[in-house]
């Protein structure tokens, strides 16, 4: 199979796909129908992969010619997904929470009357459950 053929094509027939992998389009319609690939319908029902099918082929077939099974491949597929956009959210709400509680430590610092009902009115209900949840995983 020659992949670095297919780099920089923006979108491809099952057919082509099929061609350019080596892999059937059989196997490429099942893998769709799993919910291994993901292929977008045009108007006249052709399906269309994107450049990204390419590598997802590649990491299924590897993971397959390992003894794999499909099943176990998807699952890991779809973990691997939820644990980019996971960290990509948890890196937001850090940011948050960092300056949240940098505005928290100076209002300490101050010694504003009614620092800790200044505090419960600051952070929100969310931000105390998310800055517990971390606690627990770091602990």
């Amino acid at each position: 199979m020659v992949w670095s053929d297919l780099i920089g094509k923006e979108k491809l027939k099952i057919g082509e796909l099929a061609e350019k992998t080596g892999i059937t389009k059989r196997t490429i319609d099942y893998y769709t129908t799993l919910g291994l690939l993901k292929a977008e319908r045009s108007p006249s029902n052709y399906r269309y992969y994107s450049c990204e099918a390419i590598d997802r082929l590649r990491i299924i077939e590897d993971k397959k010619s390992a003894g794999m099974s499909l099943e176990d491949i998807k699952h890991e597929l779809e973990k691997d997904s939820v644990e980019e956009i996971d960290i990509h959210e948890i890196r937001l709400h850090m940011k948050y929470l960092e300056k949240e509680v940098s505005h928290l430590i100076e209002q300490i610092n101050n010694k504003e009357e009614n620092t800790q009902h200044t505090i419960k009115q600051k952070v929100s209900s969310e931000s105390v459950a998310l800055m517990q949840s971390l606690l627990l995983l770091i602990t």
